[in-house]
């Protein structure tokens, strides 16, 4: 059936709002040769669209006379705020950004290990509310926390999981009970990939696995453009998948046997360490900033670093059977995927960079029949971060461009 003229007008609202969103800002002009629609009508959205004060003038188009037609519009940046949270096990990041994804304020919150649940809780939610206020937000609409272990797919909460802190869980308890905030809950390395794959070393593959290799180990699976997370919540638990050369074999509580023994970072500095490659730093000291790098083991990416400096062969010798591994799990995702397209992200992921890529690439096309090609994430560390903003926007752009039915 033919869509009633109110329905039309919500769908064509908000076709004009994602396009502003993706490619703006534009002219009334630009708006009606990519929609396809008549002049009149896109007129009269742009009409509605400043009367609900999504869409505002900018400016004029330079290529065009000048006067109405020449009217640039884009989406009223302030018209909604967000935060993004990367919560790990000694820390918080937050960045608070506008309803375009501009970072507006960041901010950083080391936790020590031992410290209690409630003054950890308070002080994070502290550090949100105080760069929300930085940010020149009186509220926030969108909350994406970014954290590791399971989410529970139908009621979007984080689970207990072992060996985690218990202020995980509680923050998030904490944040959506104070905070007039949607607030969405996401495992740390599904973000990753959506931020891979918008802005990163993934951009253009709507089918791909991602492997995060840092502190812990896990892994994303995209299909067709969507994550797929798993009856559970828990696809791409990697870190337990049983795989040779390991001392035992990983239980439900523990990942120990595990692919998480052969490339977790204690693993890999350990076989850094076997090879003469200097490691610097120490485990867990990497910091907690919220910038475009935030390593949580920055000893494992140092130790891949000085290995691709390192001139006397042990440096070659060691990402060689770094790859050896890593192969071994992407072999098994592979076969049972068949995703066409392996990123491996992380610390250590981006430490390796091309180099480790093609190392890992050529073992797989000797151990699986199926073609994949082996890329380096581009973001590291802050790619959880990148992908929560990206979660948030999307949470207050799906809510505030609703068709209004």
């Amino acid at each position: 059936m033919p869509a009633s003229p109110s329905t039309a007008r919500a769908i064509n609202d908000r076709l004009a709002l994602r396009l502003l969103q993706q490619d703006g800002p534009l002219t009334a002009t630009q708006l009606k040769n990519l929609t396809g629609l008549s002049r009149p009508t896109v007129a009269d959205l742009v009409e509605r669209l400043q009367e609900a004060g999504l869409v505002h003038v900018v400016g004029e188009s330079g290529s065009q006379r000048r006067g109405p037609n020449a009217r640039l519009y884009g989406i009223v940046a302030d018209r909604a705020y967000l935060a993004a949270l990367d919560v790990r096990t000694d820390g918080v990041a937050v960045a608070v950004a506008d309803l375009l994804g501009v970072t507006r304020a960041e901010a950083s919150l080391p936790v020590e290990e031992g410290t209690k649940t409630r003054p950890a809780v308070e002080r994070a939610v502290a550090m949100v509310e105080r760069a929300a206020r930085g940010a020149g937000a009186a509220s926030l609409h969108s909350v994406a926390v970014g954290a590791p272990g399971l989410i529970d797919p139908v009621s979007g909460e984080l689970r207990d999981t072992a060996g985690l802190p218990a202020w995980h869980r509680e923050l998030v308890k904490e944040l959506q009970r104070r905070l007039p905030a949607t607030v969405v809950v996401e495992n740390e390395t599904n973000l990753a990939a959506v931020a891979e794959h918008r802005a990163g070393a993934a951009l253009g593959r709507d089918t791909f696995a991602l492997f995060w290799l840092g502190h812990g180990v896990g892994a994303a699976v995209m299909l067709d453009g969507v994550l797929r997370r798993g009856a559970s919540g828990g696809a791409g638990e990697i870190g337990f998948l049983p795989v040779p050369g390991t001392s035992g074999i990983p239980s439900a509580l523990h990942c120990d046997g595990g692919f998480h023994s052969l490339v977790g970072s204690v693993a890999v500095r350990e076989l850094a360490a076997g090879h003469g490659i200097a490691t610097g730093g120490s485990a867990g000291q990497g910091g907690t900033g919220g910038g475009a790098e935030r390593e949580q083991d920055p000893a494992a990416a140092f130790a891949v670093r000085a290995a691709l400096a390192d001139g006397s062969g042990r440096g070659e010798a060691f990402l060689s059977a770094l790859a050896d591994r890593v192969a071994l799990g992407a072999a098994s995702v592979v076969a049972v995927l068949d995703p066409g397209c392996v990123v491996l992200a992380g610390e250590v992921g981006r430490a390796g960079g091309e180099v480790l890529a093609a190392l890992v690439e050529e073992r797989l096309a000797r151990l699986s029949p199926l073609p994949t090609e082996v890329r380096a994430g581009t973001l590291g560390g802050g790619a959880v971060l990148r992908g929560a903003v990206l979660a948030a926007r999307d949470a207050a752009q799906d809510a505030l461009f609703a068709p209004a039915l």
